[in-house]
């Protein structure tokens, strides 16, 4: 029962979308409004007030917050930009300076080093989403695969950065340090991360073709660069973003393309563009936190960890957990908070190295946000698109790549015991 409202939306999204062929059958605002009203009524013990104001907790949390905030600054950016064209020039330039046969590959190594140096997959998908899609139609590579090329990259950075909060997350609640953790992480995605680049490169030569290059007026590219340098730079999401949004409306201005006023029916046709993001992350959000409330993360975690008997099997215990979790919350910061303290008592039980089980826990948790259609990531890289987020699943070769390669990580890998590892470190008595 608890776990319902979210096999609600599996079976009206997913499957029907499957069945019928047409992943527009279906709004995905529509799926999980269905599924919220199963989660309410799902919370049996409480008073219908009881009831909404759990499902409220959950709608308006922190985290969801936070993420509406970065929706409607993203829209209106996103917006403003395309009316002043930036988006244009910036696609000109990106042309001018790669080879077309390069480009797929390009946009994927510009995500992993934005995202490796801002700490957030989020920031990265506002930045270079908008820009992929121009080069797509530009060189004739399809929007789903180049928006699943930066979203790719994303995780990259985010599974890796020393500022992300997942590592952050990850590393304290295992008692490793980060350095540590980044050196096991780095050995478990360079393989993935150089596979997915040359496929890359081999998918852009055999798909591309040599577009017309118009003259680049390089101060509408400045909202972009502004942004990709500043994200770079690891300068907080929401203030890159409002800096974009200023520039936009002083050049937009300049150039006459439009007035004040103009520049503000821009942002607010951007804001009405991803309103249905901000009801889904709402409706998510609430949706999950009834789940959460109604035992459904804590019976996933007993069920999965009953039978654990070696540390090849704790070690995929925390895997599976993880991944889960992050199904269940679509944000996988939380999903290691949640199983962190577990994940640790299973590490110290089974000898499972610290470094590792860190490891294993960022990595599946990005794994699992990385292919999630109700996550943040492609929840936004698809509306900035505007194509489906189911769409960009099948081109997301990075995250699926990064979730085998893991998989046999645990199954072959051997590592130390945990108490040579914290030995090792300096950290045992």
């Amino acid at each position: 029962m608890a776990l319902l409202p979210l096999l609600t939306f599996i079976i009206l999204y997913l499957a029907v979308s499957i069945v019928s062929g047409d992943f527009y059958k279906v709004p995905i605002a529509v799926a999980f409004l269905i599924s919220s009203v199963v989660a309410i009524a799902t919370l049996r013990h409480y008073p219908i007030a009881q009831r909404i104001k759990v499902f409220s907790r959950g709608a308006s949390s922190e985290n969801m917050m936070l993420m509406v905030w970065i929706f409607i600054l993203a829209g209106s950016f996103a917006s403003s930009a395309n009316d002043m064209g930036s988006i244009d020039n910036t696609v000109s330039l990106a042309l001018s300076l790669l080879p077309s046969k390069m480009l797929l590959a390009g946009i994927f190594l510009a995500a992993c080093f934005i995202s490796l140096s801002v700490g957030t997959s989020v920031g990265t998908v506002v930045a270079l989403v908008p820009i992929a899609t121009g080069l797509a139609e530009e060189t004739g590579v399809g929007v789903a695969m180049m928006t699943g090329a930066v979203v790719g990259g994303a995780f990259f950075g985010d599974n890796l950065s020393f500022i992300s909060d997942t590592t952050v997350v990850a590393t304290q609640t295992q008692g490793c340090r980060m350095s540590d953790k980044f050196r096991a992480n780095l050995a478990l995605v360079t393989p993935a991360a150089v596979i997915i680049f040359l496929l890359y490169l081999f998918i852009g030569s055999e798909a591309a073709h040599t577009p017309e290059v118009g003259e680049t007026d390089y101060l509408k590219v400045m909202p972009y660069l502004a942004i990709i340098l500043l994200a770079a730079f690891g300068v907080n999401v929401m203030l890159v973003l409002t800096i974009g949004i200023v520039l936009t409306g002083v050049i937009g201005v300049y150039y006459g393309i439009y007035d004040i006023f103009g520049w503000m029916q821009s942002l607010s046709k951007g804001m009405m563009n991803v309103s249905e993001l901000i009801l889904v992350t709402m409706l998510a959000g609430g949706m999950l936190e009834v789940v959460r409330v109604n035992g459904g993360i804590d019976r996933l975690i007993h069920v999965i960890t009953r039978h654990v008997k070696s540390r090849k099997g704790a070690e995929g215990a925390i895997a599976l957990l993880v991944t889960l979790v992050d199904f269940c919350t679509a944000n996988n910061t939380v999903a290691i908070i949640t199983v962190g303290p577990i994940a640790r008592e299973i590490s110290e039980r089974f000898a499972v190295d610290p470094r590792r089980a860190a490891s294993i826990l960022d990595t599946f948790s990005c794994f699992a946000q990385g292919i999630i259609p109700y996550g943040a990531q492609l929840l936004m890289a698809g509306g900035l698109a505007m194509i489906s987020p189911i769409e960009i699943i099948p081109c997301l070769f990075y995250p699926f790549a990064v979730g085998v390669i893991a998989t046999l990580y645990i199954v072959f890998g051997k590592g130390k015991r945990r108490q040579e590892a914290l030995k090792s470190d300096g950290m045992g008595e």
